[in-house]
This record gives C-alpha cells, sequence and structure tokens, in this order.
C-alpha cells in the first residue's frame, strides 16, 4: 500500500479553542449545518478575522485586486499592445502545452481576440511537449517571425527564456512576457514583463498562475479601453478556474476568488454549452462541474494528457474557446483516448520506477534520480509525483534519447543540446518532483553547470541534461540535501496530517455540503483530511477501469465499504491504485478525504492512507465466537439486555451465505448480532414486473441513467434477479447498456416481418421474451420464498449453523 504506519509519520491536529463569536460568524455561512468542523478547520488555517471570513467563503464580499497593481510593467504592455491594434500588426501568443497554459492561451485568444481580429492578425503558438519542452525556442520564433509576427505576447512561460528573447528582439520582435515561473537574475529585453513573483508574498496576486495573469492583463485591457470588446470579461472565468486549480497554486487571495467565480461559470456548462468543448469533457468524465475536484481529476488530467501522449497540443485551444458542437466532439473523444493510454502508461512506468528502487539502498538516497531509455517523457511528471509521495523523497525521472547520428544534423543537435563532447550523442530529458517542503528550484539548480536546461518552482520542475553527466547529478545532488537537512532517510518520511476525528456514522451528505463551503481547496488549503479510528473494511474489491468506449485501462481503483462501532451500516469508499489485497483484514486506523460519487450520486470516502491498529483482536474474536447467546432475535420485538452494543441486520437475507457475512462483521466487531428484519413484502412477481416496466419507460423517455442499487432498492430484488429483470427487457425491444456501475435504458422495439418466410422468426424472437420473462418470474418467487423461511427460521437454527462454521467464517483472512 501506497501509505503506512511504516512509510509515514502520521499527525493529527489538535481541536482549537476558538471563541463562539466565530462559530456564530461561520454558522450564518454554511446554511443551516452545525458548522462546529468547519470553523475548526478555518481557524485551524488561520481564517480568524470577521472580515476575512465572510471574503473567504462568500466571493460577493470579497474585493478583488485591481490589475494595475503589477504596476509600469502592465501599463507598458497595455500600451504597446494599443499601440499594435492601431498599426494593425501581427501579434502571436506564446503559450505552454499544460492545463495552465492552454487556459492561459486561450484566455488571450478571446480576450485579445476583442481587439485584434483573430488568424488575421492574432495567432497562437504552442509547443510540443515532446520535441520542444517548456519555453522560447529559436526555431518556433523563426516560424512566427516568417509569418509577419512582431509582437510576441508569452502565458504561463518565459521569464528565463533570455538567449531566446535576445534573439526574437533581434529579428525585430517585441516580447510582452505574462508568467508566474521562477524570476531571471536580470530583466530581460522585454517591452513588459508581468509575473506575480515580482510582487510581496502576502500580496493578494502573488500565487496567480499562468492563466490567471493572462486574465489579470486582459482585464487591464478592457479598463484602458471599455467600447471596444463586445464579449463580457467575465465570460472567460471559466477557463480562469482550470487553469488555476490544475496548475495546484495556493488558492488563497485573488486565486481562490477567480476560481470560486469561475466554478459558478463552469457549473453551468451542462445546460448552456456556451463551450460545447468543456460540456463534452464533462460529460465523458460524468462530471457536472460545481466542483474543484471535477477540474482536477476530471478536465485538468484531459487537458494535460494531450501533449503527454500526443506532443502536440493545439488543438485544446480549439477544444475550450469553439462553437462548433460537431468539431468539440471530435476533439473531446481525442482527448478523452488520450488521458485513457495516460493512465495506463503512468500504471507501467510506476511499477517499473518501483522495480528499480527494489534495487537501491534508500537508507543513504537523499534524492531519487532514475533514468531509462524506454520511458516517455510525457508521464513521468505524473510519475515523479507519485513517487515522491510514496517513498518521502523528492523525485527525478529520466528518459534518455538518443540523438540522430546524420552528419547534416549532428553539430546541430549536438549545439543545441549544449554537448561539449563531440563523441557523446545522448541526452536525458525528464521531471521533477518535490516533497515535504523542500525546494527543488534551488536544489536542482545548484547543479545548474551540469544541466542543459532546466525551469520550473520549488515544487515542480523539467530539465535535460547530457547522459554522461547523470551519475554525477545524482552524487551531487543527493550530497547538497544532505548537507541541507543534516541527515538521511528518516526525516525525509511523508508526513499525513489529519484536520478531523471523525467516525463512520457521522459520515454523509451533511458533513460534505458543510466541509464544501471550503471549497476550492489546493495549496494553503487543502481538502480536509479525516481520521477514522478503529475501523475495518468490508465488501472490498477491485477492478481495471473503463475507457468511454468500455474498454479495460491498466488502472486499478478498489472499492469498499469502511465499518467502525459508531454505526450498523458501512459507508462507501475507493482506494485508487490499489489492489484488494491491499486492504487489511484486520481493524485499521485510516485517514480518508469526503467526496462525491457522481455515479452513485452520493458521498463517498477516498482511502488517503491506512495503518492496521496495533491491538491484537483475534483473542476476542474466537471469545465472542464461543458464545452462545451472542446473535439476538429481535424479529418483531423491541431490544432488550445489556452487553455489547449489536450490529443490526435490517434487511432479510435470502441466503447462509449472506447471514454469514454479518456474522463475521460482528465478530470483527466484537459486537452482539440482532436479527431485526422487518417481514419480506409479498410484491407478486406481475407487479414487480410492471414496476420495472415503469422505469424503464421513464429511464427511456428521459435519458436519464439509473445504478444497480438503485433498481434494486426500488424493486426490493437481489442484484442477481434484477440482472434477470434487465435480460427480460432486452429480450422485449429495450436496450441496456451498462456504464461502470449504472445502466441506461432505451426502447428499440423488435422489427416483427410480415412475410411469411420469416414467421419463424418472429416465433423464435417472441419465445425468447416469453422464456426471459418466466425465468425472471421464477426468481421473483424464489427469492420471495427465501426471504420468508429466514424470517421464520428458529433462532437455534441460526446459531447452530453459524457457530459450525465459525472456524472458516470467523477467524479466516480471506
Amino acid at each position: 500500500m501506497s501509505e503506512s504506519i511504516s512509510q509515514s509519520q502520521w499527525q493529527v491536529l489538535p481541536p482549537p479553542d476558538f471563541p463562539q463569536w466565530f462559530l456564530k460568524a461561520v454558522k450564518s455561512h454554511t446554511k443551516g449545518y452545525s458548522g462546529h468542523y468547519a470553523a475548526q478547520l478555518l481557524w485551524q488555517r488561520g481564517i480568524r478575522e470577521e472580515k476575512q471570513l465572510a471574503g473567504f467563503l462568500n466571493p460577493d464580499l470579497y474585493q478583488p485586486t485591481s490589475p494595475f497593481d503589477f504596476g509600469e510593467q502592465i501599463e507598458w504592455a497595455v500600451k504597446r499592445l494599443l499601440q499594435a491594434r492601431e498599426a494593425e500588426e501581427k501579434v502571436a501568443i506564446w503559450g505552454d502545452f499544460d492545463a495552465d497554459g492552454i487556459t492561459a492561451t486561450s484566455v488571450l485568444w478571446e480576450g485579445l481576440g476583442q481587439f485584434f481580429c483573430q488568424h488575421q492578425h492574432l495567432s497562437y503558438y504552442i509547443p510540443n511537449r515532446l520535441t520542444e519542452s517548456h519555453g522560447l525556442n529559436c526555431p518556433g520564433i523563426d516560424q512566427l517571425n516568417a509569418a509577419g509576427v512582431k509582437l510576441i505576447v508569452t502565458c504561463d512561460t518565459g521569464s528565463t527564456n533570455l538567449s531566446e528573447i535576445d534573439y526574437a528582439h533581434q529579428l525585430g520582435m517585441d516580447v510582452i512576457i505574462t508568467d508566474h515561473h521562477t524570476l531571471p537574475d536580470d530583466r530581460p529585453p522585454v517591452v513588459s514583463i508581468i509575473n506575480s513573483r515580482y510582487l510581496a508574498e502576502s500580496h493578494p496576486l502573488f500565487h496567480l498562475s499562468g492563466v490567471a495573469v493572462a486574465y489579470k492583463l486582459v482585464e487591464a485591457m478592457y479598463q484602458r479601453s471599455p467600447n471596444i470588446p463586445q464579449q463580457r470579461l467575465e465570460n472567460l472565468l471559466d477557463l480562469v478556474a482550470i487553469g488555476l486549480i490544475a496548475d495546484l497554486v495556493e488558492l488563497s487571495g485573488d486565486c481562490r476568488y477567480l476560481a470560486q467565480r469561475g466554478i459558478e461559470q463552469l457549473k453551468q456548462q451542462l445546460k448552456t454549452r456556451s463551450r460545447p468543448g468543456i460540456a463534452r469533457l464533462l460529460e465523458l468524465c460524468k462530471r457536472s462541474g460545481d466542483r474543484p475536484t471535477d477540474i482536477s481529476f476530471g478536465l485538468g488530467p484531459r487537458i494535460n494528457a494531450v501533449s503527454r501522449i500526443q506532443g502536440d497540443a493545439s488543438f485544446c485551444v480549439e477544444l475550450l474557446t469553439s462553437k462548433d458542437e460537431k468539431r468539440c466532439e471530435q476533439l473531446a473523444l481525442e482527448t478523452e483516448l488520450a488521458n485513457t493510454r495516460r493512465m495506463s502508461l503512468q500504471k507501467d512506468i510506476t511499477k517499473q520506477v518501483k522495480d528499480k528502487l527494489a534495487q537501491l539502498d534508500l537508507s543513504t538516497t537523499n534524492v531519487i534520480v532514475l533514468e531509462d531509455p524506454q520511458w516517455p517523457v510525457g508521464v513521468l511528471g505524473l510519475v515523479a509525483g507519485q513517487i515522491a509521495q510514496e517513498y518521502g523523497r523528492p523525485t527525478i525521472l529520466l528518459s534518455t534519447v538518443l540523438l540522430s547520428t546524420e552528419s547534416s544534423d549532428r553539430e546541430s543537435q549536438l549545439g543545441e543540446a549544449g554537448l561539449e563532447d563531440k563523441h557523446s550523442y545522448s541526452i536525458a530529458r525528464g521531471s521533477a518532483r518535490s516533497v515535504n517542503n523542500i525546494d527543488l528550484y534551488e536544489l536542482v539548480n545548484s547543479q545548474a553547470h551540469l544541466l542543459h536546461r532546466f525551469g520550473g518552482h520549488p515544487f515542480a520542475a523539467g530539465l535535460s541534461l547530457p547522459v554522461d553527466n547523470i551519475r554525477l547529478f545524482r552524487e551531487a545532488i543527493n550530497q547538497q540535501l544532505a548537507q541541507k537537512l543534516g541527515t538521511t532517510g528518516a526525516l525525509m518520511m511523508p508526513a499525513i496530517e489529519a484536520d478531523l476525528v471523525v467516525k463512520v456514522a457521522e459520515l454523509g451528505k451533511a458533513l460534505f455540503d458543510e466541509l464544501k463551503h471550503l471549497e476550492p481547496c489546493g495549496m494553503g488549503n487543502p481538502v480536509p483530511k479525516l481520521l477514522i479510528k478503529n475501523c475495518w473494511f468490508e465488501q472490498v474489491w477491485n477492478r481495471n477501469s473503463k475507457d468511454f468506449r468500455g474498454r479495460k485501462v491498466q488502472y486499478i481503483k478498489t472499492k469498499f465499504e469502511i465499518w467502525d462501532d459508531s454505526t450498523s451500516m458501512g459507508f462507501p469508499g475507493i482506494w485508487w491504485g490499489h489492489y484488494q489485497d491491499e486492504v487489511p483484514k484486520v481493524r485499521c486506523n485510516a485517514v480518508v478525504e469526503l467526496d462525491y460519487n457522481n455515479y452513485e450520486k452520493r458521498p463517498e470516502v477516498r482511502l488517503v492512507a491506512v495503518q492496521p491498529c496495533q491491538e491484537n483482536y483475534l483473542q476476542s474474536c474466537l471469545q465472542v465466537s464461543n458464545q452462545l447467546d451472542w446473535i439476538l432475535d429481535c424479529r418483531g420485538q423491541e431490544l432488550q439486555g445489556e452487553g455489547l452494543t449489536p450490529l443490526m441486520v435490517y434487511e432479510c437475507p435470502t441466503s447462509w451465505d449472506e447471514l454469514q457475512v454479518w456474522c463475521r462483521r460482528a465478530i470483527q466487531a466484537e459486537r452482539q448480532l440482532a436479527i431485526a428484519y422487518p417481514r419480506p413484502k409479498q410484491l407478486s412477481a406481475q407487479d414487480t414486473w410492471k414496476k420495472l416496466l415503469g422505469i424503464a419507460k421513464f429511464l427511456s423517455r428521459t435519458g436519464q441513467w439509473a445504478t444497480l442499487v438503485q433498481l434494486q432498492e426500488k424493486l426490493d430484488l437481489s442484484d442477481r434477479t434484477v440482472e434477470l429483470g434487465l435480460n427480460a427487457l432486452s429480450a422485449i425491444g429495450f436496450e441496456v447498456s451498462y456504464q461502470d456501475c449504472g445502466v441506461q435504458i432505451s426502447w428499440h422495439p423488435k422489427e416483427w416481418s410480415s412475410h411469411g418466410t420469416n414467421v419463424a422468426e418472429n416465433d423464435a424472437i417472441a419465445l425468447r421474451a416469453r422464456c426471459a420473462n418466466a425465468i425472471f418470474f421464477a426468481a421473483i418467487e424464489e427469492e420471495q420464498f427465501r426471504r420468508q423461511y429466514f424470517y421464520q427460521v428458529p433462532l437455534s437454527t441460526i446459531a447452530a449453523y453459524n457457530i459450525a462454521g465459525y472456524g472458516m467464517v470467523g477467524i479466516k483472512q480471506d
């Protein structure tokens, strides 16, 4: 498992002692919920003043910062752009290929498109991730120069590309930089450099990502020339929210405000479809757009996947900005397939990295630096982030590329790679990710003399270097961090900080809605982590994910129910990237995040970390299983007596296996088992069939889908019998399609032929329908008979049957 007691340090934040006025103020914003947990989190995170609290929870009460807080730099940029408009000069947007860069390019494309004629006087250029990497480059500048471009406006990139800026200047091209990455030592020779890092760290614009900086430039243009734009500035905010949240910047100050406003727009996309590409992506990832996780786990990874797999992500700008439904459908499907491939590659490379790590002595390793010629560069950042979190060490993963040895290409390639040795033809490119607040940029930059190119920020970076330098780079960077930490290994274990201690009984929609008031979450305001003590897992199973065509993807997720002694019902959950065998079969402490399952339309937990409890419960389980009076019969009567709080069985079983599952839970929980199910309902098979037909017609008419659990509850049938009912529907002309845990039902009647030669075929169709219907009716009657039996079976029979099976049921770890 990725996080356990041996691999991480767990810290539980103590409940703060906040004043009553603060709790009252929080309650006024949480719309009828208790507000206690929200108040605890807000106080812990430094939101302690009434005005600050109001602006944090309600964007209507926040005063956004003027774009002209960037000072003379933004003034110069606006002036130069208006000059270009007046002179009808060609302007090019130079973007980046990740979600922040793509959305930043889209914001400038639409925003500056109000001032310049798109395609005629305004164009955009996005480097190829696999062949060009981040930032400005001379071949791309040559291409723009050949097209007659006189002004380049960068977004999410460019701050440190000093030589490339000089090159553009020599060609007679001006450059405006909009960026949020690390600043250069010397100001480059540009018209303007608008970079949020020039501001004080306490400034509300300091944490802006690339898309937000680009938006502030457009906002300044709107304010200086308000009569020119025909589109509302606020129409860009959904793009801003996607880039901000996907880029993992600290969501405080204007970052939080812009994200809140953007999500308000994003959640309308499925209705308005003002951006059909975004609406289709939301449909494909089965998200509604009303939560930041719809971006961080839905839209963001899909946009990023295009460049990771294909290299060229230019069409993503069209996907986000085009109004053509048909074209957006095509581009969205291409994006979805790229994400499917990305997930499979990420899982494969992660396994290969772990295999390599198994051969290393991690006790002497401060920074993980690994290389492989077969690794695709596009997914290395994702894998590096995963490994860094799991192993508690900054991680750098490199793919070695053999440069062309053709004589015509050799000299130019070696020169571009910065290789001094004319006999070396290989270069390594890759990604670096940090952990535990270690400044990765400072760390890697300390070995700049060994690198070809490098750029990024304290948490993530991209780099390239000659393959011959890798060994020296690995040794030097490990020594550098060792000197900084003064130790190795132990102090670098990832710390998991739990914000709240809760019980399973407290999980649910009320808690989810209360915590939702803290969204959007991100750096500086992380998703609340909940610690559940002394819990266990049931109904554990795993499967491969599927793409939108129903094909399996090599990306595992494990589903489960989490239980504790506070309730007689489990709570659903999921553990991404893990197999069911990794879930402990004993009592545990678990750290989870409370999320919402759009398939099932219900809250669920996402398992973050788990560790077995130290106590040994085996002996107590044996003691419980040997008691003859531990099963209580509460059918039709009040629960009486003292002792352990019983585990209640409210649903009548249809087999001994189902009843044994409850017995196993009671033994594991050290509790009595109370059989308290009501007398089974006796709805005829014919009436149940009519009820199923009504549901099918409704789903077909409305185009909605239902989960198997919902169908089971509506029909009061087991999953097996519901499946037989769906087969019967298919036999009479309904089309039943399965999507993950949900089903869609649509009416496609069988075509009956009037020609005599096809009478036999018609008869066969009718016979199949009657047979499927008869099987369904028989299953209903059998299920009702079994429930009636288990309602009437004597307690002594139940006890004798289960006690006889405890050698397997109560103790076995299956």
